[in-house]
């Protein structure tokens, strides 16, 4: 009798949120490294078996201060991986891996978002006014 290869999709969920909301809070609070004290963890995307989890970043500045925060993170990402361990009740903490959100930076996601709004308002209908 095995394991099963897929984790429920709600607890998933539950526990990409809980994984960035600590992320979020280390590394701009409980970080030393100055590369990465900008960066804005903007979601976490945790792979259904759990090993993997791939942390979407909003990096500020130009093309070598996103370098060089992709850097810290990266030399952080043991100190990242323990503190969350120590914060999170899981049988496994996923590998980190860190990668730069362009939707973040772009503005995408609240366009996405107003077109969701939009499409969710009924149309007012031809002979009704705003009365």
């Amino acid at each position: 009798m095995g394991y099963p290869e897929v984790v429920d999709p709600l607890r998933t969920r539950r526990v990409a949120e809980k994984m960035r909301e600590e992320l979020s809070e280390l590394i701009r609070f409980e970080s030393d490294d100055p590369r990465i004290t900008l960066v804005e963890v903007t979601d976490v995307v945790v792979s259904p078996d759990m090993h993997r989890a791939d942390v979407l970043v909003a990096l500020p500045g130009g093309a070598a201060e996103r370098e060089a925060a992709l850097e810290g993170l990266a030399s952080a990402r043991l100190y990242l991986r323990r503190q969350l361990m120590q914060r999170l009740d899981l049988f496994r903490m996923p590998e980190l891996r860190f990668r730069a959100d362009s939707e973040a930076l772009s503005g995408a996601p609240i366009e996405r978002l107003l077109r969701r709004a939009r499409r969710g308002r009924p149309k007012a209908e031809p002979g009704q006014g705003d009365s």
